[in-house]
């Protein structure tokens, strides 16, 4: 008689937490996270921008300086004081930028495999990155271009004297724009990493982007003078090839670890 069989073994695969990706929750539950999120991200602008009403005045100053020589006027009683809030707003908006960007990138986060999830923090630091740089960008060079021009323009017919609520709502606007808009490259990369549009699709359609920033240029720029448009839509258009390079590199690196 032939021997019976042995015990047949069964081996048990065990996945880590991590690499559950497919977790299901109710659409109550999704919109109850987004609400917490959306508090939390509002809770942090405002702690910031109480804190930046205690440097508000250094703030004014620092801005004022590309306008060099001009006098600036209070055109109305507590003009000075909504524009001191209105400058800690948007200094509390700058430095809480990383943080809402962390919490929208966290809300889909579930919906992201786990290659995608290692990305979360380089995007966050390089939003950051870009978001200041294109603020020190528009303060150097687009600010002081604008200013320079529309000084000149009318240098021989009227003295400028400003009022300093329009003068800082046209800085605060073109540096919050430009920020914005330097975080083109990280867009870019989140899209090709989550597979949506590849580096070669994105390379064809540099007409249409040209364009685009043409555009954009024009219409993130308070001044409308040409200078300060060509300068905003060649760093949009220089943006967009930056960041189809790293898609490229992105994509090139998921082949060889495949």
């Amino acid at each position: 008689m032939l021997p019976p069989p042995g015990p047949i073994k069964i081996k048990k695969v065990i996945k880590a937490p991590e690499d559950l990706n497919d977790i299901e929750m109710p659409l109550v539950d999704h919109l109850e996270e987004l609400r917490q999120r959306i508090l939390r991200s509002l809770f942090c602008i405002l702690l910031a921008t109480f804190a930046s009403l205690i440097f508000v005045k250094p703030l004014v100053t620092l801005l004022e300086a590309p306008a060099r020589s001009i006098h600036f006027l209070q055109l109305a009683p507590g003009e000075f004081l909504f524009v001191s809030l209105k400058v800690a707003f948007y200094a509390g908006l700058t430095i809480s930028m990383p943080f809402v960007f962390y919490q929208g990138l966290a809300f889909i986060l579930p919906g992201l495999t786990n290659k995608e999830k290692k990305l979360i923090g380089p995007a966050v630091a390089a939003s950051a990155i870009l978001f200041i740089t294109g603020l020190i960008f528009a303060w150097s060079s687009l600010v002081p271009a604008a200013l320079g021009f529309l000084v000149n323009y009318g240098a021989d017919v009227v003295e400028p004297l400003w009022s300093i609520e329009k003068y800082l709502d046209f800085v605060l606007m073109l540096m919050i724009a430009t920020g914005l808009a330097f975080q083109l490259p990280v867009l870019q990369l989140l899209l090709g990493v989550m597979g949506l549009v590849r580096w070669k699709k994105m390379l064809s359609s540099w007409r249409w982007v040209v364009i685009s920033a043409a555009i954009a240029g024009a219409v993130l720029t308070p001044s409308t003078d040409p200078i300060t448009m060509l300068l905003l839509s060649g760093a949009i258009t220089t943006l967009f090839f930056v960041g189809v390079g790293l898609v490229a590199l992105s994509e090139q690196f998921r082949e060889q670890t495949l």
